[in-house]
């Protein structure tokens, strides 16, 4: 019982960290570069509500609720990246009147269309299991501690870069988000919606 639980959690783990797979880490590097340590509530809440959508695409995937086009989910998922790169680029080292509702709806929303695009593969994962929702359970535990190692790791990035190498908090935002939109305008031409 205790193995399998660990699988699962691994299998959600290695979803997020798969080199092959990196929109999510892509994602989530945009979605944190803009804070500090010091906003670890504010970002712990915005990678939990991401899970929360990526975790109900999945369920309503899992029990035929929905289904997508896989070709327009793999096309809007490096947009939802480049929505929230360029909203970086343009916001950097503004004074954001951020309303709390619209950023947690879009990262909520941009969740829903990351899970719909692993929920195929989510299915042959899942296979004839009975308990598909504590197999989902499981797994969004090893994509939340994934997440938290990767937001930890862009935290960690952004405090030497602003602490040692002295980069402003503007620039750091506006080089790493630029950086990420050079990443996903690619494979948004190459989307099979594209071709």
């Amino acid at each position: 019982m205790l193995d399998e639980f660990w699988f699962n959690v691994k299998y959600g783990i290695n979803h997020v960290l798969d080199i092959n797979g990196y929109d999510h880490v892509l994602f989530l590097m945009v979605l944190t570069v803009p804070y500090l340590f010091k906003d670890w509530k504010r970002v712990l809440l915005l990678v939990s509500t991401f899970t929360l959508g990526h975790t109900l695409s999945l369920v309503l995937a899992a029990y035929d609720v929905v289904s997508v086009n896989a070709a327009l989910v793999e096309f809007l998922i490096p947009v939802t990246i480049l929505i929230v790169a360029l909203y970086n680029v343009f916001t950097a080292g503004k004074t954001k009147n951020e309303k709390v509702g619209v950023l947690f709806l879009s990262t909520l929303f941009f969740g829903l269309v990351h899970g719909l695009g692993f929920a195929r593969e989510f299915l042959l994962f899942s296979g004839q299991s009975e308990n598909k929702l504590v197999l989902l359970l499981e797994f969004a535990l090893g994509i939340e501690i994934a997440q938290l190692i990767i937001v930890f790791v862009v935290l960690f990035l952004g405090f030497l870069g602003q602490t040692i190498f002295r980069f402003s908090k503007r620039d750091w935002v506006m080089v790493m988000s630029a950086i990420v939109v050079g990443l996903v305008i690619p494979m948004i031409l190459n989307s099979d919606l594209l071709s």
